[in-house]
């Protein structure tokens, strides 16, 4: 299924070498398609509706010149009018399948740069019904126990629906009706997600263990069919339990296999069991055996909390939760700490000296670090003390206190990181201490190397060097600037030889980069830190890029070349050039903007481009210098383009503005080709015979001879006394041309969205609705209005008044006939009148009917509306027929006038409306008549008759 929706802008229609650019403007809002329902709400905005999975097409019908761009954004509801980032430009959005997430208010929104920009706006209801999800519950005071005789039952049915879904309970095959029923108590909880209904079993009876079955519906809206789900109630029914086969916490050394199972201890139904994980799924190698997980082969990637739930739709779901902890070690560190009450930085005897061991590890807490001196193990003394976890250092940081050191505290300590009974590798660091083994790292940038320049999209290096010091720490790199990160995306990168390597270097890395020693891997001491600035070179940025010149010729032209930035900023070089020529002139200063005069002339027509350099490159501004006409602007919104000539041909209207007319050499005339699958079929040139294109004024041209119905690609190009412009190309499309009637032999059954020329009274309260069977509100009042059409066909249409809300008493909704000419035929026994019969079918069915009349209205120097047929109250189920005679004195419509009856249950409807010259017979059959949108030759024979008929119309004023 497809639904489409068409927003219509309109505006007044410009006449040849009218005034023709125009901004969209706001109108009416059409339909066409397959929607479930489309109804106004109280603001007057149009809501679509339609079925979850459906296609949704919404087309936005514009006009305006030159052509609008037309741009579609979306709300996710009707409190917000902020426009989404996302947009799709183009006249129709289409989106498949359909989803409830993606109902909301949608805009379209068209403009051309003329005025204000024109938007409308829709609402789109995606409708769906889920499968209801039913559970049982047991009293509170028996949650325990389990569900025997003389315990109170909750059947709780759950669904999620729009719009919201009716419930019906059934015991096996029977309705279950509260009012006869004692035992039962049908409610609806509050505070509970999507719509519920429950059931509610008191004291259970024997008969109350049966199968209970929750039916919901939406009424069939958009044709969803009714779901259901049954339960069988016993007095074994229980709810679920389970027990796992681990501990909540699970520890493994990568590689391993992992079993767990979730054992179901108690519960009927038999629960389904279900093992989930967060974050993220279960992995790609997970395998489910029934209520077993096994994880094959874990990488620290399989980590996370696994889930086990039990579910049989009884109580609540029993769910256990398993923490997987998959072990990892990386990255040891060590620090050496002078003492720090000393401030000192090196190495001293009788001082206290801290050696510190922290390596990145998973679980943190299980890593077991041992110190060794000179490949001894090391043990608490009163000289050197072990610090498990040092409360001064990072959580998970082991310390080694060596307390006034003396000579014998010279050595080499080591440490090792492990995991007791793990497969994972330990880590060892070892820490050369002695007085010419540790000095403070002096950091230094090399000569020249403060500032570093390099060009846009090269490759660079920043070097900070430590000069002196033992063991040497890694370099830091930081920017300086706040807020900024590092090139790679990290706000710190660290580099072990102090040389930050920079690629594919661009001008935002440009600024100051800071450089600091680790307080890791070395002494941990004050940070040595120094600067270095990174300069990206890059040609001048120039403005304009590209610009295109229009003049007339033998006039002066002037181009500039703006220079807006260049690093280096001193320019090395101007140069211009003529379609690649370059074009001799003196040295042009530097300083100033670069610019160029000459006069144009036909010969020096052409691509002029100014290059200009600086020491890291060269950038061009581009200028299409031509005295050549702009191009025309098509006008898309002609009012009826297409008139139908003899022989099966047509001719097409075509209209167009010039833009910018004044700006070339005078325009004299205009090529225009027609051509058919690229074949020119016509080439012909249009003499302005000396009247020039003035900007923003239509301009027509009409083309004959197309075949019906074929389409034509249309190409017009503008001609001035030294040459032509380019070509434009649009096509141009066979469509049935629309005139008003004059009354004859015609019945409007409303098949066609223009309802043959009828419109709607925008002075009444409300409209009348196009409708068929089809497309009726499935939620209408089923004791008014019609089941179908006067034919009884489910596909034909018909007009008719809803009488529902917002609508209240006395709301009056007028629909409008076309205008028709009076003909100029004098009426019977030379009275000065015609008469007309006029015919329609009507159904007033419903105990709340209102009023239907018929107006007839005269144009003249003020209109006036006369009341010449009514009707009120019940008429019965079917459809009646009436029939009358007019004699109107000139010009006039029909009105049809629906007036609302006390209450909802009064739709009026109308079908089958005929106007015809002569009076009315007493067997005025329309049985045989023809509807307004046949055959082609009836048309043809219609629009002769009507032209005839003005033509006379003409002779008698």
């Amino acid at each position: 299924m497809e639904l489409f929706w068409i927003l219509l802008f309109s505006s007044v229609s410009p006449l040849a070498w009218g005034q023709g650019v125009y901004a969209p403007a706001n109108a009416q809002i059409v339909h066409s398609g397959a929607a479930c329902n489309v109804k106004d709400d109280n603001i007057s905005e149009r809501i679509y509706t339609i079925k979850e999975g459906d296609t949704l097409v919404l087309q936005c019908i514009v006009k305006g010149h030159p052509r609008p761009q037309v741009r579609w954004t979306k709300t996710a509801g009707s409190a917000s009018d902020k426009f989404q980032e996302t947009s799709i430009y183009n006249e129709t959005l289409r989106i498949e399948g359909i989803q409830r997430v993606q109902g909301g208010r949608y805009y379209c929104k068209a403009d051309n740069g003329v005025g204000v920009a024109a938007i409308k706006s829709i609402r789109v209801d995606v409708q769906y019904l889920d499968t209801p999800v039913l559970t049982v519950h047991q009293t509170i005071s028996d949650v325990r126990g389990s569900y025997y005789q003389e315990k109170t039952v909750f059947l709780r049915c759950t669904v999620n629906s729009n719009p919201p879904a009716r419930f019906i309970w059934k015991r096996g095959n029977v309705l279950i009706e509260q009012s006869k029923d004692n035992g039962v108590d049908i409610y609806e909880p509050l505070y509970t997600q999507g719509e519920t209904k429950v059931l509610k079993l008191k004291n259970l009876r024997p008969k109350d263990f049966a199968d209970y079955t929750c039916q919901v519906s939406v009424r069939n809206v958009c044709n969803i069919e009714d779901k259901s789900i049954t339960f069988r109630l016993t007095n074994a029914t229980s709810p679920p339990m389970i027990r796992l086969s681990v501990n909540d916490t699970v520890v493994v050394d990568p590689g391993q296999d992992v079993l767990l199972t979730c054992e179901v201890t108690a519960g009927f139904p038999q629960p389904n069991v279900t093992w989930t994980r967060y974050p993220g799924p279960l992995p790609l190698s997970a395998l489910v055996r029934e209520s077993t997980l096994i994880l094959r082969a874990v990488t620290p990637a399989d980590a996370g909390f696994y889930n086990c739930t039990a579910v049989n739709n009884v109580g609540n779901p029993a769910r256990k939760n398993v923490n997987l902890v998959v072990r990892t070690m990386s990255n040891l560190t060590f620090q050496i700490t002078p003492d720090s009450n000393k401030d000192s930085e090196t190495i001293q005897m009788g001082r206290d000296l801290k050696l510190s061991c922290h390596v990145d590890a998973t679980p943190q807490e299980k890593v077991n670090y041992t110190w060794y001196k000179n490949g001894a193990p090391v043990y608490n003394s009163e000289t050197l003390i072990l610090l498990r976890s040092d409360p001064d250092m990072a959580p998970g940081t082991s310390s080694l206190e060596i307390v006034d050191m003396k000579f014998r505290d010279l050595a080499t300590y080591s440490c090792v990181a492990n995991f007791p009974g793990s497969r994972v590798p330990e880590l060892r660091v070892d820490v050369n201490i002695s007085q010419s083994s540790v000095s403070p790292p002096v950091l230094s940038v090399p000569p020249g190397g403060q500032i570093v320049s390099v060009r846009e999209g090269g490759n660079v290096e920043l070097v900070c060097l430590v000069a002196d010091g033992k063991p040497r720490p890694p370099i830091l790199w930081s920017r300086i600037e706040k807020d900024l990160l590092m090139p790679s995306g990290r706000p710190i990168v660290e580099t072990p030889d102090g040389r930050l390597r920079l690629r594919n270097v661009s001008r935002d890395m440009m600024g100051a980069y800071r450089c600091q020693t680790a307080p890791y891997n070395g002494l941990n001491i004050k940070r040595r830190e120094a600067q270095v600035q990174l300069n990206v070179q890059y040609p001048p940025i120039l403005d304009p890029v590209f610009q295109d010149v229009r003049s007339r010729n033998y006039q002066m032209v002037t181009l500039r070349c703006t220079v807006l930035r260049s690093n280096p900023p001193r320019l090395t070089d101007i140069r211009w050039f003529r379609n690649g020529d370059f074009i001799r002139m003196p040295m042009p200063d530097l300083k100033e903007v670069p610019e160029l005069k000459f006069k144009l002339e036909p010969t020096n027509n052409g691509s002029y481009e100014c290059r200009v350099s600086n020491s890291a490159g060269t950038s061009t501004c581009t200028f299409n210098v031509t005295a050549q006409p702009y191009n025309a602007e098509f006008y898309f919104d002609t009012p009826n383009p297409v008139r139908i000539l003899k022989g099966n041909n047509y001719s097409y209207t075509l209209q167009w503005t010039q833009r910018d007319p004044e700006a070339t050499d005078r325009i004299i005339g205009y090529w225009v080709n027609v051509r058919k699958n690229k074949q020119n079929l016509l080439s012909k040139q249009i003499d302005l015979k000396g009247k020039e294109p003035e900007k923003g004024v239509l301009m027509s041209h009409t083309i004959s001879d197309l075949r019906i119905p074929l389409s034509y690609e249309v190409r017009l190009a503008p001609i001035t006394t030294y040459s032509t412009g380019d070509y434009v190309s649009r096509i141009i499309q066979y469509s049935e041309p629309y005139t008003y009637p004059r009354p004859s032999d015609h019945v409007c059954g409303f098949e066609d969205e223009r309802i043959c020329g009828f419109s709607q009274d925008r002075s009444d309260v409300f409209d009348w609705t196009r409708q068929n069977h089809l497309t009726q509100n499935p939620k209408r009042s089923a004791n008014t209005g019609p089941e179908t059409d006067r034919s009884g066909t489910k596909e034909g249409y018909y007009m008719y008044i809803e009488a529902s809300r917002p609508r209240v008493k006395g709301d009056k909704a007028r629909l409008l006939s076309p205008l028709f000419n009076v003909s100029s035929n004098r009426g019977p026994k030379g009275s000065g009148r015609v008469p007309y019969c006029v015919s329609f079918y009507y159904h007033m069915k419903g105990k709340h009917i209102g009023t239907l009349n018929v107006l007839l209205r005269v144009r003249s120097i003020a209109s006036v509306d006369s009341v010449i047929w009514t009707k009120s109250g019940h008429q019965g189920p079917d459809w009646k027929k009436a029939f009358f005679d007019i004699s109107p004195s000139g010009p006039f419509q029909i009105v049809f006038e629906g007036i609302r009856g006390p209450s909802f249950e009064g739709d009026i409807a109308i079908d089958d409306v005929s106007i015809t010259i002569g009076k009315c017979k007493q067997e005025n059959t329309v049985a045989n008549a023809v509807l307004i949108g046949g055959s082609h030759s009836l048309q043809l024979a219609n629009w002769l008759t009507f032209g005839l008929c003005c033509f006379l119309s003409l002779l008698y004023r």
